[in-house]
């Protein structure tokens, strides 16, 4: 066994793997595989310098499905891990980590929000309904793990913000749910920006104070939001 074999492979047919050239791999017998799902077990494993990597792409992101690496190697890291876990400093350390960042998530919630209700700019007639929008777009858009624009640092939380909320009322307020795309390169995206046009109309609307028609979508879509202060 080579002391290191870091590999990046793909998902290939019958259970076989697809190399970065192409090339179809079978993992030796001596392996097996870890499923992604326990970071610590993961890093465990491939401090040791030997395993292969499986990603998948979806969408823009690389999603990693998890690793195949020796046995021994994974079982030997799922003991040392188990039983790190078992002593009272993990356990302490863990009580504080979870404190840590549930406290980061509540700061990012509000200021996430506080983004969003500058975003939208209601007209102050419409304040009320302006908080209880925000309040539905940071909740459907910054679950940790969710994979929403509202989670990449690589834009300005004002862009994540006004993303969130064009995200949010095209599926609450259009009908693209039930729009069939043709398999078209660039159709999505001009179909989504088709409805992002129609969303900055209606919140025009709202941002200008204008009476609201009675058959206003967006109307529909907040009468339908329920909070926890409701």
């Amino acid at each position: 066994m080579m002391e290191s074999d870091k590999r990046i492979v793909n998902p290939g047919k019958n259970g076989n793997l697809i190399g970065e050239k192409g090339e179809t791999l079978i993992p030796p017998a001596s392996w097996t595989f870890l499923p992604a799902g326990d970071a610590g077990i993961t890093r465990k494993v491939t401090s040791k310098g030997v395993f292969w990597r499986v990603e998948v792409k979806m969408g823009r992101r690389i999603i990693s499905q998890g690793i195949w690496a020796p046995a021994t190697t994974i079982l030997q890291a799922q003991e040392e891990v188990m039983a790190a876990r078992l002593t009272d400093e993990y356990k302490k350390k863990r009580v504080s980590d979870i404190i840590r960042l549930d406290h980061k998530q509540a700061l990012y919630d509000a200021e996430f929000c506080k983004a969003v209700e500058d975003y939208l700019g209601f007209h102050q007639i419409y304040k009320t309904i302006e908080k209880k929008l925000a309040k539905a777009v940071t909740v459907h858009a910054i679950p940790v793990g969710s994979g929403t624009v509202a989670r990449t640092k690589t834009i300005p939380i004002e862009e994540r913000a006004a993303h969130a909320v064009i995200a949010w009322m095209r599926h609450q307020t259009t009908a693209y749910e039930q729009v069939k795309i043709a398999r078209i390169k660039g159709e999505r995206r001009a179909v989504r920006r088709e409805y992002a046009q129609q969303s900055g109309a209606l919140l025009a609307i709202y941002r200008q104070g204008r009476g609201i028609p009675g058959n206003c979508p967006l109307k529909k879509a907040i009468l339908n939001i329920h909070t926890d202060d409701e």
